[in-house]
């Protein structure tokens, strides 16, 4: 089995949801690419978020606006401040959900059909994409490492590895519009995701399914990573719908 680190320093997780935000929207949509940051696991529970200073220029916000942002993050539960030298934001566990109030509420939420076809018309396109036109050496490193981190992940961390690599391959894609699109829909479909047990012989077909996919795009064989990677959002896709349609 290989033993390997997160395939990026956390600067490197958040490339594919923080980006400057437009003109006239800089709260709202400062405030949407951090909830993705969150419900996407980039930065896992209990680790902290980069420096304010760092996002601010991430996102093109003044620091007043970030800190308007990140008081609503923490009346909201899902991250916390602390003071001192190690201090700074940190992501706190989701809440525990005893009744299945919030999962419920977040199936109503959400159109599911269309968010999994949205997925797979994205996660195809960015295979194809990928494989067409060839990765450099420091693009194929990354998707390596990238699958190598799901390789090695614990069945409770495999969700969050598993996102970062498809958020990898979406990244190298070379369209941020792609990119940014697809880190989206793949915030709510982890939503529907975490309403559905993790089984064990799914995650090792995924696991499977992961390998093709990445040694047909270094193979430049467009194809075949499109191909793969329909047939992998469609058995995440039976699986959603099973227990939750």
């Amino acid at each position: 089995m290989i033993r390997t680190s997160e395939p990026a320093g956390p600067a490197d997780r958040l490339t594919p949801v923080l980006r400057p935000v437009r003109a006239g929207n800089g709260f709202e949509e400062a405030l949407e690419q951090l909830l993705q940051v969150v419900r996407l696991g980039l930065v896992p529970d209990g680790e902290r978020l980069p420096a304010e200073r760092e996002l601010a220029d991430r996102m093109g916000i003044s620091r007043v606006t970030l800190r308007e942002v990140l008081k609503v993050l923490q009346e909201q539960g899902l991250v916390e401040s602390r003071r001192g030298r190690y201090g700074g934001t940190f992501v706190l566990p989701r809440p525990q959900d005893p009744d299945g109030a919030e999962l419920r509420r977040r199936i109503a939420a959400v159109d599911m059909e269309d968010a999994l076809r949205f997925r797979e018309v994205l996660e195809v396109g960015a295979a194809g994409l990928c494989a067409a036109h060839g990765l450099d050496a420091a693009g194929g490193e990354r998707l390596r490492a990238a699958l190598a981190a799901t390789r090695d992940a614990p069945p409770a961390g495999y969700r969050r590895r598993d996102t970062l690599l498809h958020l990898t391959l979406a990244e190298l894609s070379g369209s941020p519009t792609l990119t940014a699109q697809y880190a989206a829909v793949r915030a709510t479909v982890n939503d529907l995701l975490d309403c559905i047990p993790l089984l064990v012989r799914n995650l090792e077909h995924s696991q499977h399914q992961h390998t093709a996919l990445v040694e047909a795009v270094l193979e430049g064989d467009a194809d075949t990573a499109r191909e793969v990677a329909r047939e992998h959002c469609a058995g995440t896709a039976a699986l959603l719908r099973g227990f939750l349609a």
